[in-house]
Protein backbone atom coordinates (compact mmCIF):
# COMPACT_ATOMS: atom_id res chain seq x y z
CA UNK A 1 0.00 0.00 0.00
CA UNK A 2 2.82 2.33 0.89
CA UNK A 3 4.59 1.54 -2.39
CA UNK A 4 1.40 2.33 -4.32
CA UNK A 5 1.16 5.75 -2.66
CA UNK A 6 4.80 6.50 -3.51
CA UNK A 7 4.27 5.45 -7.13
CA UNK A 8 1.12 7.60 -7.34
CA UNK A 9 2.94 10.61 -5.89
CA UNK A 10 5.80 10.10 -8.33
CA UNK A 11 3.38 9.92 -11.25
CA UNK A 12 1.66 13.16 -10.21
CA UNK A 13 5.03 14.89 -9.86
CA UNK A 14 6.14 13.68 -13.30
CA UNK A 15 2.86 14.86 -14.86
CA UNK A 16 3.31 18.28 -13.25
CA UNK A 17 6.81 18.57 -14.71
CA UNK A 18 5.47 17.67 -18.15
CA UNK A 19 2.67 20.21 -17.88
CA UNK A 20 5.09 22.92 -16.81
CA UNK A 21 7.72 22.05 -19.43
CA UNK A 22 5.18 21.62 -22.23
CA UNK A 23 4.07 25.24 -22.72
CA UNK A 24 7.62 26.53 -22.22
CA UNK A 25 8.87 24.38 -25.10
CA UNK A 26 6.03 25.36 -27.45
CA UNK A 27 7.38 28.60 -28.84
CA UNK A 28 8.27 29.95 -32.26
CA UNK A 29 11.49 28.30 -33.41
CA UNK A 30 13.73 28.13 -36.48
CA UNK A 31 15.41 25.06 -37.97
CA UNK A 32 17.47 24.69 -41.17
CA UNK A 33 16.69 22.12 -43.82
CA UNK A 34 19.94 20.16 -43.65
CA UNK A 35 22.61 22.41 -42.21
CA UNK A 36 23.27 26.15 -42.05
CA UNK A 37 26.99 26.52 -42.80
CA UNK A 38 28.83 29.79 -42.33
CA UNK A 39 29.21 31.66 -45.63
CA UNK A 40 26.68 29.40 -47.34
CA UNK A 41 22.99 29.43 -48.23
CA UNK A 42 20.21 27.54 -46.45
CA UNK A 43 16.47 27.03 -46.29
CA UNK A 44 15.00 27.83 -42.88
CA UNK A 45 11.67 26.69 -41.43
CA UNK A 46 10.03 28.97 -38.90
CA UNK A 47 7.79 26.67 -36.84
CA UNK A 48 4.79 28.33 -35.18
CA UNK A 49 2.69 26.29 -32.72
CA UNK A 50 -0.64 27.47 -31.37
CA UNK A 51 -0.45 27.72 -27.56
CA UNK A 52 -4.03 28.80 -26.96
CA UNK A 53 -7.14 26.63 -26.58
CA UNK A 54 -9.67 29.29 -27.54
CA UNK A 55 -7.83 31.34 -30.20
CA UNK A 56 -6.10 30.85 -33.55
CA UNK A 57 -2.83 32.35 -34.80
CA UNK A 58 -3.45 34.72 -37.68
CA UNK A 59 -0.16 36.60 -38.02
CA UNK A 60 3.59 36.04 -37.71
CA UNK A 61 6.30 38.70 -37.93
CA UNK A 62 9.95 37.65 -38.13
CA UNK A 63 12.62 40.32 -37.72
CA UNK A 64 15.93 39.57 -39.42
CA UNK A 65 19.23 40.43 -37.69
CA UNK A 66 20.61 43.87 -38.51
CA UNK A 67 24.06 43.16 -37.11
CA UNK A 68 24.51 40.38 -39.71
CA UNK A 69 22.28 41.40 -42.64
CA UNK A 70 21.45 38.76 -45.27
CA UNK A 71 21.75 39.78 -48.90
CA UNK A 72 19.22 37.20 -50.07
CA UNK A 73 15.91 36.42 -48.33
CA UNK A 74 13.23 34.59 -50.34
CA UNK A 75 10.14 33.26 -48.56
CA UNK A 76 8.25 30.30 -49.98
CA UNK A 77 4.56 30.75 -50.70
CA UNK A 78 2.31 29.25 -48.02
CA UNK A 79 -1.27 28.51 -49.09
CA UNK A 80 -3.76 30.72 -47.26
CA UNK A 81 -1.16 33.25 -46.09
CA UNK A 82 -0.21 36.65 -47.49
CA UNK A 83 3.49 37.60 -47.35
CA UNK A 84 4.89 41.10 -46.84
CA UNK A 85 8.62 41.85 -47.07
CA UNK A 86 10.18 44.96 -45.50
CA UNK A 87 13.67 46.21 -46.41
CA UNK A 88 15.95 48.77 -44.83
CA UNK A 89 19.05 50.68 -45.87
CA UNK A 90 22.39 49.27 -44.75
CA UNK A 91 24.88 51.44 -42.88
CA UNK A 92 27.64 49.45 -44.58
CA UNK A 93 26.90 48.03 -48.07
CA UNK A 94 27.47 44.35 -48.69
CA UNK A 95 29.49 43.08 -51.64
CA UNK A 96 28.06 39.91 -53.18
CA UNK A 97 29.47 38.39 -56.36
CA UNK A 98 31.10 41.70 -57.26
CA UNK A 99 27.92 43.73 -56.70
CA UNK A 100 27.21 46.17 -53.88
CA UNK A 101 24.03 45.58 -51.88
CA UNK A 102 22.77 48.76 -50.20
CA UNK A 103 19.60 47.36 -48.58
CA UNK A 104 18.53 44.09 -47.00
CA UNK A 105 15.36 42.42 -45.73
CA UNK A 106 14.61 43.53 -42.18
CA UNK A 107 11.26 41.81 -41.63
CA UNK A 108 8.98 39.21 -43.20
CA UNK A 109 5.30 39.11 -42.20
CA UNK A 110 2.84 36.30 -42.83
CA UNK A 111 -0.84 37.29 -42.45
CA UNK A 112 -3.67 34.77 -42.56
CA UNK A 113 -5.70 35.05 -45.76
CA UNK A 114 -8.48 32.47 -45.65
CA UNK A 115 -6.32 30.40 -43.29
CA UNK A 116 -5.14 30.26 -39.65
CA UNK A 117 -3.30 28.06 -37.14
CA UNK A 118 -6.05 26.48 -35.07
CA UNK A 119 -5.62 25.27 -31.48
CA UNK A 120 -3.63 22.03 -31.34
CA UNK A 121 -1.88 22.66 -34.69
CA UNK A 122 1.33 24.25 -35.92
CA UNK A 123 2.47 25.78 -39.22
CA UNK A 124 5.90 26.04 -40.85
CA UNK A 125 6.99 29.06 -42.88
CA UNK A 126 10.00 28.31 -45.16
CA UNK A 127 12.51 30.96 -46.18
CA UNK A 128 15.63 30.65 -48.35
CA UNK A 129 18.47 32.84 -47.00
CA UNK A 130 22.14 33.66 -47.60
CA UNK A 131 24.88 34.27 -47.59
CA UNK A 132 25.13 33.36 -43.91
CA UNK A 133 27.79 35.31 -41.97
CA UNK A 134 31.22 33.77 -41.51
CA UNK A 135 32.01 35.71 -38.32
CA UNK A 136 29.08 34.52 -36.18
CA UNK A 137 28.07 31.26 -34.48
CA UNK A 138 24.35 31.97 -34.41
CA UNK A 139 21.63 34.31 -35.67
CA UNK A 140 18.72 35.57 -33.59
CA UNK A 141 15.35 36.17 -35.27
CA UNK A 142 12.91 38.06 -33.04
CA UNK A 143 9.33 36.99 -33.77
CA UNK A 144 5.88 38.32 -32.92
CA UNK A 145 2.83 36.01 -32.91
CA UNK A 146 -0.70 37.44 -33.10
CA UNK A 147 -3.95 35.61 -32.30
CA UNK A 148 -7.44 36.31 -33.62
CA UNK A 149 -8.51 37.53 -30.15
CA UNK A 150 -5.98 40.39 -30.53
CA UNK A 151 -3.47 38.78 -28.13
CA UNK A 152 0.16 39.41 -29.12
CA UNK A 153 3.05 37.23 -27.95
CA UNK A 154 6.56 38.59 -28.42
CA UNK A 155 9.26 35.95 -28.83
CA UNK A 156 12.13 38.42 -28.58
CA UNK A 157 14.23 37.46 -25.55
CA UNK A 158 17.79 36.43 -26.46
CA UNK A 159 19.56 33.50 -24.77
CA UNK A 160 21.29 34.33 -21.51
CA UNK A 161 25.02 33.92 -20.91
CA UNK A 162 24.35 31.06 -18.50
CA UNK A 163 22.51 29.08 -21.17
CA UNK A 164 19.12 29.25 -19.42
CA UNK A 165 16.12 29.65 -21.72
CA UNK A 166 14.15 32.87 -21.11
CA UNK A 167 10.37 32.94 -20.71
CA UNK A 168 9.76 34.21 -24.26
CA UNK A 169 12.84 33.05 -26.22
CA UNK A 170 13.54 34.36 -29.70
CA UNK A 171 14.18 31.81 -32.46
CA UNK A 172 17.94 31.11 -32.66
CA UNK A 173 19.70 29.58 -35.67
CA UNK A 174 22.94 27.73 -34.89
CA UNK A 175 25.56 28.01 -37.64
CA UNK A 176 27.91 25.15 -38.50
CA UNK A 177 31.53 25.34 -39.69
CA UNK A 178 32.07 26.65 -43.20
CA UNK A 179 32.60 24.07 -45.95
CA UNK A 180 35.44 24.25 -48.48
CA UNK A 181 33.09 25.26 -51.28
CA UNK A 182 29.73 26.85 -50.44
CA UNK A 183 28.26 26.47 -53.92
CA UNK A 184 30.11 23.87 -56.02
CA UNK A 185 30.53 20.87 -53.75
CA UNK A 186 28.05 18.70 -55.59
CA UNK A 187 29.40 19.77 -58.97
CA UNK A 188 32.94 18.87 -57.92
CA UNK A 189 31.79 15.46 -56.73
CA UNK A 190 30.03 14.84 -60.03
CA UNK A 191 33.11 15.94 -61.97
CA UNK A 192 35.35 13.65 -59.89
CA UNK A 193 32.99 10.74 -60.50
CA UNK A 194 32.96 11.49 -64.23
CA UNK A 195 36.76 11.65 -64.32
CA UNK A 196 36.98 8.34 -62.45
CA UNK A 197 34.57 6.76 -64.89
CA UNK A 198 36.53 8.12 -67.85
CA UNK A 199 39.80 6.76 -66.43
CA UNK A 200 38.23 3.35 -65.88
CA UNK A 201 36.90 3.36 -69.44
CA UNK A 202 40.32 4.29 -70.84
CA UNK A 203 41.96 1.51 -68.80
CA UNK A 204 39.38 -0.98 -70.04
CA UNK A 205 39.91 0.15 -73.65
CA UNK A 206 43.69 -0.14 -73.30
CA UNK A 207 43.40 -3.62 -71.79
CA UNK A 208 41.05 -4.70 -74.56
CA UNK A 209 43.41 -3.32 -77.24
CA UNK A 210 46.41 -5.10 -75.67
CA UNK A 211 44.50 -8.38 -75.53
CA UNK A 212 43.51 -8.03 -79.21
CA UNK A 213 47.15 -7.40 -80.22
CA UNK A 214 48.34 -10.50 -78.33
CA UNK A 215 45.68 -12.67 -79.95
CA UNK A 216 46.58 -11.38 -83.42
CA UNK A 217 50.27 -12.12 -82.90
CA UNK A 218 49.52 -15.65 -81.65
CA UNK A 219 47.33 -16.39 -84.66
CA UNK A 220 50.00 -15.00 -86.97
CA UNK A 221 52.67 -17.29 -85.52
CA UNK A 222 50.36 -20.31 -85.77
CA UNK A 223 49.65 -19.44 -89.41
CA UNK A 224 53.37 -19.22 -90.20
CA UNK A 225 54.03 -22.62 -88.58
CA UNK A 226 51.18 -24.22 -90.50
CA UNK A 227 52.46 -22.68 -93.72
CA UNK A 228 55.99 -23.98 -93.21
CA UNK A 229 54.64 -27.45 -92.37
CA UNK A 230 52.58 -27.42 -95.54
CA UNK A 231 55.57 -26.50 -97.71
CA UNK A 232 57.68 -29.25 -96.13
CA UNK A 233 54.95 -31.81 -96.68
CA UNK A 234 54.69 -30.81 -100.34
CA UNK A 235 58.43 -31.17 -100.91
CA UNK A 236 58.50 -34.65 -99.35
CA UNK A 237 55.50 -35.74 -101.40
CA UNK A 238 57.18 -34.58 -104.62
CA UNK A 239 60.34 -36.52 -103.85
CA UNK A 240 58.36 -39.73 -103.22
CA UNK A 241 56.65 -39.43 -106.63
CA UNK A 242 60.00 -38.95 -108.36
CA UNK A 243 61.42 -42.05 -106.65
Amino acid sequence: MKLSRIALAGGVAASTVLLIAGPAAAHVSVQPVGEAAKGGYATLNFKVPNERDQASTVKLEVNFPTDHPLSSVTPQAVPGWKITIDKSKLDKPLEVHGKKITEAVSKVTWTADDSEIAPGYFQQFPVSVGALPEDADQLVFKAIQTYDNKEVVRWIEEPTAGGEEPDSPAPVLKLTAASDDHHGGAADDAKEAADTGASAKESSTAASSSSSDTTARTLGIIGIVIGVAGVAFGVLAGRRRSA
